[in-house]
């Protein structure tokens, strides 16, 4: 029987956080295995097209690498995948995508880790492992009837497939009116209903929602404020009343549509948190962890990136203030801060690193 190769630590996701982690342990001499479900970055993937970041460019930018491009603006989806490969050549990364861990166990040495890649079964072993597996895995669901029909879709994915069609987009946060305002600027007919009386102006980018009021005000986009679906069938949605977001019983709005984009957020996937006995707490089970090392309740089992906030109804975590994720890990593991994290040494990280040199 073949003994599977052993590291000093598995990395298991390659997002930005998860790639971060990844050059740091390879300049600071840690052998490592890091693997992927999918390809880099894969949730960044399925973005709409041409979707820009909320955070600056500079903010985004992993391992001391700053992000070039030629409209000092805020990057795309597309841009930044570009950036996430360049950074993999750079430091010339040994990712294993497309191989999804399907088993993790604790043993006294450590890990074993089972994965399916394309080519057959794999077994691994790990002294320690991180889970940078991010926190958008599925969407969340209403539980309505009609949620699965063919003209139902919870991922935005280009605003030519709603031109000259009627649309229902159901939410209220920052992807339902970048949404909104995208498909009805290709020809869509653009109705949004949200279960609250107005927009939350902290959850949406800054110069999308005085466009968007400009557009409900002139009536080119319709707003049916304090609405939710309850139903959908193929030709239209039942839509109740609501007061604080929760819908009301009685009479119900019947909107005739033709596609419906429900806007209503994702949640991440918990089960290698849940099989690894990984305490979880509250109503967004969130992991229990040392805020200083990263470290789980299970020792030697650490989290980096937005795994760490649970299922974020409210997002606390981005990429942008996930850059310490990988430092932290790294010192854990080194007893050294790495000199490189975010956008530059001389930045932020960078007097990070001096304060904790100087201690």
């Amino acid at each position: 029987m073949t003994t599977p190769p052993r590291y000093e630590v598995a990395i298991i996701g390659a997002g930005p956080i998860g790639i971060e982690l990844a050059v740091c342990l390879k300049l600071a001499g840690v052998p490592y295995l890091q693997l992927d479900a999918g390809q880099i970055g894969h949730t960044i993937s399925w973005w709409p097209r041409n979707t820009s970041f909320f955070s600056t460019s500079e903010r985004l930018a992993i391992a001391g690498v700053p992000i070039p491009n030629n409209h000092q603006q805020r990057s795309t989806g597309e841009e930044y995948l570009a950036y996430l490969r360049a950074v993999v050549e750079q430091f010339d990364l040994d990712i294993h995508s497309y191989e999804p861990v399907t088993a993790l166990a604790r043993d006294e040495g450590g890990f074993t880790l089972a994965t399916s890649p394309l080519a057959g079964e794999r077994a691994y072993r790990a002294r320690r492992v991180v889970l940078a597996i991010g926190d958008m895995h599925f969407p969340m669901c209403l539980d309505i009837p009609g949620e699965e029909l063919p003209h139902v879709s919870h991922y935005f994915r280009d605003p030519h497939e709603y031109f000259r069609r009627r649309l229902l987009i159901v939410g209220g946060k920052n992807s339902a009116v970048e949404a909104a305002l995208r498909c009805w600027r290709a020809g869509a007919r653009v109705t949004i209903s949200y279960r609250r009386a107005g927009f939350d102006e902290k959850r949406i980018k800054h110069w999308l929602l005085p466009d968007l009021a400009a557009q409900i005000e002139a009536g080119t986009i319709a707003f049916l404020p304090e609405t939710a679906p309850i139903a959908i069938t193929p030709t239209h949605v039942e839509l109740a009343r609501c007061a604080g977001a929760a819908p009301l019983p009685g009479a119900t709005i019947r909107h005739e549509t033709d596609f419906v984009l429900l806007n209503t957020g994702f949640r991440g996937d918990q089960s290698l948190l849940e099989c690894m006995g990984v305490e979880l707490v509250g109503p967004n089970r969130v992991p229990v962890f040392d805020a200083e090392t990263m470290e789980t309740n299970v020792p030697g089992l650490y989290l980096a990136g937005t795994v760490a906030a649970g299922i974020q109804q409210r997002y606390s975590l981005f990429i942008e203030n996930c850059h310490e994720h990988a430092g932290k890990i790294t010192r854990a593991i080194t007893g050294q801060w790495p000199r490189t994290l975010g956008d530059v040494p001389s930045r932020t990280y960078g007097l990070a690193f001096e304060r904790y040199e100087a201690n």
